[in-house]
């Protein structure tokens, strides 16, 4: 099925190229290819890489030289429950706008561009290292409803197949439509997100190592509110890996 899946993708991003015009879909002013996700070379500059130093646990960058590991402010107030988190880069400029219209608008041309920085950046780090799945974090029937598709979802799909590891979409679900985390403080969005997800009926986690994907990594409420009710059906370890960092 993830085959097909993948496969099904692969011809609608093919089909971009016949349906929209070949120019960048954020500065609308240079040429970029479908399979960059319509982004050019210069939007493309403005990425910024998540790199050492960053903080141990949620992988906040920290600017400066650091010879020793930290934990930032964030992870020493919250209890959170995966073992890290890691993005591939920083939640600004190009990265942020191309998240928001994939996410909102069904800019589904980007969705080449945003599964490219994760892949990139996290195929080599989790690859070997013995994950049983990757797990996307679900949204609630009603928003699937809304939006008609999970973006955690279609940018977990392709690091699944570079680095290896199952995806699986039938372990997690989300059990509450919980209002929007933007405009929530951090206590709040640790609030918003109790009991927010569970596991399926009949789903037994006995040791097992997962790895949870996302867009956007901002106070790791929403995802250690998945790593909780992971641990609690018996998975041994939960890691974190979105695609961008808020800072």
């Amino acid at each position: 099925m993830i085959a097909a899946a993948g496969q099904a993708q692969d011809w609608f991003k093919a089909g971009l190229g016949l349906i929209y015009p070949e120019i960048c879909q954020l500065c609308h002013s240079r040429r970029a290819a479908a399979r960059d996700g319509l982004v050019c070379a210069k939007c493309w500059s403005h990425v910024r890489f998540i790199r050492p130093p960053f903080c141990e646990r949620c992988g906040l960058p920290f600017a400066g030289a650091l010879t020793t590991t930290f934990e930032c402010t964030n992870c020493r107030e919250l209890e959170l429950h995966f073992s890290s988190a890691r993005s591939a880069v920083v939640a600004k400029s190009v990265v942020l706008e191309a998240i928001h219209r994939f996410k909102y608008s069904r800019a589904l041309w980007f969705e080449n561009f945003l599964t490219d920085l994760l892949v990139r950046e996290a195929a080599p780090v989790v690859r070997g290292q013995n994950w049983d799945f990757i797990v996307p974090v679900p949204l609630h029937p009603l928003k699937l409803r809304e939006r008609e598709f999970n973006q955690a979802a279609r940018l977990a799909a392709p690091l699944g197949r570079a680095a290896n590891i199952p995806l699986n979409e039938k372990i997690l679900r989300r059990v509450n439509p919980t209002a929007t985390q933007t405009l929530l403080t951090r206590a709040q969005r640790a609030v918003n997100m109790k009991n927010a997800f569970a596991i399926r009926p009949g789903v037994r986690l006995a040791g097992q190592r997962i790895i949870v994907v996302d867009d956007v990594f901002t106070t790791g409420a929403t995802t250690s509110a998945c790593a909780q009710a992971l641990r609690g059906a018996g998975a041994a370890e939960v890691c974190v890996w979105t695609v961008a960092r808020g800072l």
